[in-house]
């Protein structure tokens, strides 16, 4: 099979090719094509995939690892693919850092994917995502697309105007919050059923079942065992035993929004800016000419350890929580969640997995078209929501509030609207004031060319 990935030059894009590494199974990986716009990260990246295989080969002479290609030609890289992952990032992390330092000006907050960010991020996002679903639906109309692009439900939705079922959604945070609620239940996470839903970076899960039998109210009555973990230190055990679930970690910034917002405005720098001088620095030491063989390798690894260990580090301090340990810094598996999809759907092995994926008549909150964040059974025919109870009314509310916010998104990235732009800042739960919409939208449109269609 040939696999695509387009933002072929992204940081994490060796956990996927490590993750093909270990797949020994007939109807395996066997070609991987980079795609990327920038010729030095592109450099950079196939130096890492090269000292991975060759480490890989060491430790096992067995193994096959995938052929690596590079172009700069999206046409090309579409040609023949089986499978497209979409891990793109429009106006890089300069463009993060900006979309952050904006909105805290305004005292909002500038995630990359919450709030002011998120809107900021989405509007210059999906015109090129709809861009590229068009072309793949030209050049590889076969293909199934697994979209990493953030914010990962809108850009899903968005692309699923051209593309329908044909692309899936992924994100390893509900993936990682499961696995630790099943291992504290002592649980093996392939073991449990997780009763999850949402949106992306806006679910919860309201029970774990292991045999039959729902043991989340077992953790939820034990102080000490809640707060063992990244989520229990993060909302505190007295809020989860409130809500009866434990939130995704990004229901942080909408539960303590303004302590996150005066710890983000009182960092030295905002997460966006860590990591784009971060990664400056890797990416000139991976791709340096005359690299010795396992030194990009080595210097990816670094750099991914230091970013794992600083994740919401702000959030953290504004709980008051400890830094991370050492349980809370496993990657949440996203490559592992994209290996188990390509399998169940190339060699029709059925598997459950939390996904991104139209709602259809799961949720009656929202129309058919909505993507949400549930469990999904996949198998040859693509990936299918599965049944779950309807959510609680506090948890309509800020569903179908942001869900309306990436509507409006969608329908100023397609009309060039900017009354539809400035509705989508008006309306999220975070941005509480219509002149503020309208400035932030201002400052964003000044600073980013890629909004230039909304002056």
């Amino acid at each position: 099979m040939r696999l695509t990935i387009l933002g072929g030059g992204g940081f994490r894009v060796p956990l996927v090719y490590g993750a093909l590494l270990g797949d020994r199974a007939e109807g395996r990986v066997s070609q991987v094509t980079l795609y990327d716009e920038d010729p030095a990260r592109l450099t950079a990246m196939a130096r890492v995939l090269r000292d991975q295989a060759a480490a890989a080969s060491a430790a096992d002479p067995a193994v096959r690892a995938p052929t690596v290609t590079v172009t700069g030609h999206l046409d090309e890289a579409l040609r023949g693919a089986d499978f497209v992952f979409s891990a793109i990032r429009v106006g890089g992390l300069e463009g993060r850092a900006a979309d952050e330092r904006i909105a805290l000006a305004e005292g909002v907050l500038g995630q990359e994917t919450v709030g002011a960010g998120g809107i900021a991020y989405g509007l210059r996002t999906v015109p090129v995502a709809r861009e590229i679903a068009r072309r793949i639906a030209r050049g590889a109309p076969e293909a199934w697309v697994i979209n990493f692009t953030n914010p990962a439900g809108l850009v899903t939705e968005a692309m699923a105007e051209e593309l329908g079922e044909r692309v899936i959604g992924i994100c390893d945070s509900p993936v990682g919050l499961g696995r630790r609620i099943a291992r504290l239940l002592g649980a093996r996470p392939q073991e449990a059923w997780i009763d999850y839903v949402g949106l992306n970076h806006l679910g919860w899960v309201r029970g774990l079942r292991i045999g039959g039998r729902d043991e989340l109210p077992r953790l939820l009555a034990d102080t000490e065992a809640l707060e063992s973990f990244e989520e229990g230190r993060l909302f505190g055990a007295e809020w989860l035993r409130s809500l009866g679930a434990i939130p995704n970690e990004y229901l942080h910034y909408y539960y303590f929004n303004r302590d996150t917002v005066r710890a983000y405005q009182e960092a030295e720098q905002t997460r966006g800016a860590f990591l784009r001088d971060q990664q400056r620095g890797f990416y000139a030491e991976a791709g340096r000419a005359g690299t010795p063989a396992g030194a990009a390798l080595a210097a990816w690894d670094r750099t991914r350890a230091e970013r794992e260990a600083t994740y919401m580090a702000e959030n953290r301090e504004a709980a008051g929580a400890p830094e991370r340990e050492e349980s809370d810094l496993e990657s949440g598996g996203y490559e592992q969640v994209a290996l188990a999809l390509m399998r169940a759907i190339a060699r029709d092995e059925r598997a459950t997995l939390i996904l991104n994926v139209r709602n259809g008549s799961t949720l009656s909150v929202l129309d058919a078209e909505a993507v949400i964040e549930v469990p999904c059974l996949v198998d040859a025919n693509g990936a299918h929501p599965m049944g779950v109870a309807q959510l609680p009314l506090h948890a309509v509310g800020l569903v179908t509030a942001v869900k309306a916010v990436e509507r409006e998104i969608l329908a100023a990235a397609a009309s060039g609207s900017r009354a539809d732009a400035v509705k989508a800042f008006a309306f999220h739960p975070l941005i509480d004031s219509v002149g503020v919409a309208r400035r932030l939208l201002d400052g964003y449109v000044a600073e980013h060319p890629g909004l230039a269609y909304l002056r």
